[in-house]
């Protein structure tokens, strides 16, 4: 009796402890959902956003032109970085004061963005956010209606980015890309690596930067259609010292079905024996005695074959196939177009120039029947990857199109140390993305002077001044906007050493594409000289920074979380 009681009363402690537990935990998790708020009002708030988008910029502004500064950023672990890069510096910024925070993540979007849809010019669209944002903050501190100033600044946008797709000139030649990519890397060597890649691939060909073992950049070219699977028995080799089967003029058999059974095969075996031809197949898998007929026939010297598994995965595997398909000029046997291998005939059997099977990789170059249909799949993929917001899916979509268009260039950079080698990385990756840019839009003059043209150009402004009617702040939006322009070109001065404002004066009412050359220190026709920028470019650094710098000058109230106060720990306890 008395020990069931003991447990009774061992039972209430434990559940009153637990109550209390409970109890805790829920005022403790109601504490941390109602998080106290700072709120700041009207020219308070604008302030600290100010000084957050001004302290971001004034960090990255530095970079920019050919004379530009590098950042050295702290990591946690591992060595510093040693950077260029716009976007790289402003997202790598956490300001201590919660509201000044607020306007450098505001800033980092602004880069973000420049970078998502263009890939460059990062630093030009924080500059830019930052004298927009700077301007507009004198106009609204004299009593003017922030709303009406933001449709100004975005009607102006809109209408200079017009204004630069229609002077733009398209890319004309490899030396064109040539002289982008010297400026976007600031490199003449990276500058001629990209054009040679480009030369070699083409448009429709792919271009990606890996980290090499060697202390200098080389680049390396895969012709063809690539795929990541190689022979699926070693007893296909042809050639024993390089370890690959090669094969000139192949018939091509493309299926997702598996074989496992010779029957499959042997309607088609008995036909390619009577012509003598090579025989390249891509299934799920070849298992079985399938396999071993092939590799029977094959040692024989009856028939000259190579097996591999289809690539991929899933639905992406299919599309593969179908790439595979129409780039041989096959005819996809699977049961989602009715076929069977029973119902495989020499003429579903597609061409080659050339196949060459490895253990892990087949590369397979297509002959020239075939290039209408090609074009015609590339245009297709690439209308899938614009639907797409899957980042993966638009890559895996690119692969596709390069391997179909053209084959893909491997830059291989090398470098000295881990530091130098990620710099070099960036730089690539941005001059790459200027190249494709410029492809796709034209180019314009660079170092400024395409939007230093449009502040001097009377005529647009006037223009855009007659569409806001009678409302005076929206046409001081616009005023704001065209006196913001000027300002890439006084920070590359800045940069080289000179007065910006200087130099932007000697270059004001001068012919289209009249500049200021930074990297000789020349005033010159920059179109001639090949100092160019992608349209795609500038148009993003004017709609992304007018779109971030308008909504701050329409602020009011700034809501922050006020920062936690961390308990004073515990003193030591006494024994005594």
């Amino acid at each position: 009796m008395k020990v069931f009681i003991c447990l009774l009363v061992a039972f209430a402690t434990v559940a009153v402890a637990f109550q209390s537990a409970g109890k805790l935990f829920h005022a403790a998790r109601r504490s941390n959902l109602q998080m106290a708020k700072k709120i700041s009002f009207r020219e308070d708030s604008r302030k600290k956003l100010v000084e957050g988008i001004n302290i971001v910029a004034n960090a990255v502004k530095i970079t920019l032109g050919p004379k530009g500064r590098n950042v050295v950023l702290e990591r946690s672990y591992g060595a510093p970085e040693i950077v260029n890069d716009g976007v790289t510096i402003a997202r790598d910024i956490v300001l201590e004061d919660p509201e000044m925070n607020v306007g450098a993540k505001l800033v980092t979007e602004v880069a973000s963005k420049s970078d998502n849809k263009a890939g460059d010019g990062t630093t030009t669209s924080t500059l830019m956010t930052q004298e927009i944002v700077n301007q507009g903050m004198r106009v609204v501190s004299t009593g003017a209606n922030p709303v009406s100033l933001r449709n100004g600044v975005m009607l102006a946008a809109q209408r200079l980015a017009q204004r630069v797709k229609d002077i733009a000139k398209p890319v004309k030649d490899n030396q064109d890309l040539l002289h982008i990519a010297t400026i976007a890397s600031n490199s003449p060597t990276m500058g001629a690596i990209i054009a040679k890649a480009y030369e070699k691939v083409g448009e429709t060909g792919s271009t990606v930067v890996e980290e090499s073992q060697t202390l200098v950049d080389e680049v390396e070219f895969t012709e063809g259609l690539t795929i990541d699977r190689g022979y699926l028995s070693p007893y296909f080799v042809k050639d024993p010292e390089r370890q690959v089967c090669e094969m000139q003029s192949p018939r091509v058999l493309v299926t997702d079905k598996k074989l496992a059974s010779v029957n499959d095969l042997i309607p088609i075996l008995e036909q390619l024996v009577k012509t003598k031809e090579p025989l390249f197949i891509v299934a799920e898998d070849v298992t079985g005695e399938a396999l071993s007929a092939l590799v029977v026939n094959k040692l024989r010297g009856v028939l000259d074959v190579v097996a591999v598994k289809a690539p991929s995965f899933g639905d992406r595997r299919k599309a593969y196939l179908q790439d595979i398909a129409i780039a041989t000029g096959a005819t996809f046997v699977s049961d989602d177009v009715g076929l069977t291998m029973e119902s495989v005939t020499m003429d579903m059997l597609g061409h080659a120039d050339r196949i060459v099977v490895a253990k892990d990789t087949s590369t397979i170059v297509a002959d020239a029947s075939t290039q209408e249909a090609l074009l015609k799949r590339i245009a297709q993929i690439r209308a899938e990857a614009e639907a797409t917001e899957n980042k993966f899916d638009k890559e895996k979509a690119q692969e596709r199109i390069a391997a179909l268009g053209g084959g893909i260039a491997r830059i291989k950079v090398g470098a000295a140390t881990e530091t130098e080698l990620k710099d070099k990385k960036l730089r690539y990756e941005d001059a790459l993305n200027s190249v494709k840019s410029a492809l796709e839009m034209g180019v314009v003059p660079g170092g400024g002077a395409c939007m230093l043209y449009m502040h001097s150009d009377e005529a647009l402004k006037q223009s855009i001044l007659d569409e806001c009617g009678g409302d005076e702040d929206t046409k001081l939006g616009v005023e704001i906007m065209f006196r913001s322009l000027p300002a890439p070109m006084k920070q590359i001065a800045k940069n080289a050493g000179l007065e910006g404002e200087v130099v932007a004066d000697k270059c004001r009412n001068k012919p289209y594409g009249f500049g200021y050359n930074a990297a000789t220190n020349t005033y010159e026709d920059l179109l001639a000289t090949g100092v160019l920028d992608p349209a795609k470019v500038t148009i993003n650094a004017i709609e992304n920074a007018a779109s971030i710098a308008a909504l701050v000058l329409t602020t009011e109230v700034l809501v922050t979380e006020l920062p936690k106060k961390e308990a004073a720990p515990a003193g030591e306890p006494s024994y005594m």
